[in-house]
């Protein structure tokens, strides 16, 4: 297979966004920013990827900020624990619940609001996200992995567990060779399906046997 038809295949097999599989509809929108952002907290901690999804979908009840700020401490352990989270699920209730003041005292918010302060720098994008609690490195990494698809600023974004799964896939490990191969809309399905071939054992041979 050529690198465009093996980047093809696993975008057509492996490209749901990580958002996607937790039942948040991405859009540049104060609601689904939040969400994305919870997601990058629990899947930037030493957890299986599912348990972090199946975590973020329980805490879909709190989607905005003011309203995880809101909600008890306790409400936030139940939801994780209902997502099976609960190696971590007090410390990261307490974080979620400093995150939430965080984005409300910022941003009063929105998440757009942190884009536009950025001015369209990735670097500071990360730097910014970075002050949020439990939300160091990776889990920047995380947030802008997915939000290139609605913050085309981000383009192309590969983090390293991405670039590790293009060295698998015996693709370039460079994030503007590896853009070259796909649409730019389809940046963040490509790089979640990098992720996830170094995630899910057999996947690429699956993957690359039906192509």
């Amino acid at each position: 297979m050529s690198e465009r038809s093996t980047a093809r295949a696993l975008v057509r097999e492996a490209g749901t966004t990580y958002a996607e599989q937790a039942g948040i509809a991405l859009a540049d929108k104060p609601s689904p920013l939040y969400r994305l952002l919870v997601l990058s907290v629990l899947l930037s901690t030493r957890i299986k990827a599912e348990i972090a999804v199946s975590a973020a979908r329980e805490l879909g009840e709190f989607p905005t900020a003011e309203r995880m700020r809101d909600a008890t401490w306790q409400q936030r352990v139940d939801a994780l624990g209902r997502g099976h989270y609960v190696r971590y699920d007090e410390s990261t209730a307490t974080a979620l619940g400093r995150g939430a003041e965080l984005v409300l005292d910022r941003y009063r918010g929105d998440l757009r609001r942190m884009r536009a302060a950025a001015d369209g720098d990735p670097a500071e994008v990360q730097r910014l996200l970075r002050e949020v609690p439990s939300l160091g490195p990776v889990g920047a990494h995380i947030f802008c992995r997915e939000a290139q698809a609605v913050w085309p600023e981000l383009r192309p974004h590969f983090d390293q567990k991405a670039l590790s799964g293009a060295e698998k896939a015996g693709l370039p490990a460079d994030a503007h060779r590896l853009a070259e191969l796909v649409p730019a809309d389809d940046c963040a399905r490509f790089s979640a399906a990098l992720v996830r071939i170094t995630l899910e054992k057999g996947l690429l041979r699956e993957i690359t046997a039906s192509a």
